[in-house]
């Protein structure tokens, strides 16, 4: 049987994103902060993560456009479920450069009198 001939079944992911969490987190083997992939979510590039739940076979094509919203909505909401298993520093560290994404947002859109 090949993935078109696979019976999709709604309960095969939680649409919270538990699932993902666990089979896509964030590469961290070498120990490196990935800056880019934290701007990439940061500004709502999700294209690698979308892929990556359409062709794992684990999500129900209704589950990854529920992913996909979710994301749009809250774009930390990935990056959150992306560092679920990680250690504390580790998310701190990630934590910090989100922050300061944030906070560069909020710079370029303050209004000078």
């Amino acid at each position: 049987m090949n993935t078109d001939q696979r019976m999709y079944s709604d309960t095969v992911v939680a649409v919270d994103g538990d699932v993902f969490a666990t089979m896509f987190t964030l590469d961290l083997g070498d120990g490196e902060v990935d800056r880019e992939a934290v701007e990439r979510i940061h500004g709502g590039n999700f294209d690698e993560w979308i892929e990556a739940a359409a062709r794992s076979g684990l999500f129900t094509p209704q589950a990854v456009a529920g992913l996909v919203q979710t994301w749009q909505d809250n774009p930390k909401s990935l990056f959150d479920a992306l560092l679920v298993d990680a250690d504390e520093m580790t998310h701190k560290r990630y934590a910090i450069i989100w922050d300061a994404l944030d906070d560069a947002d909020t710079f370029k859109n303050v209004e000078y009198a």
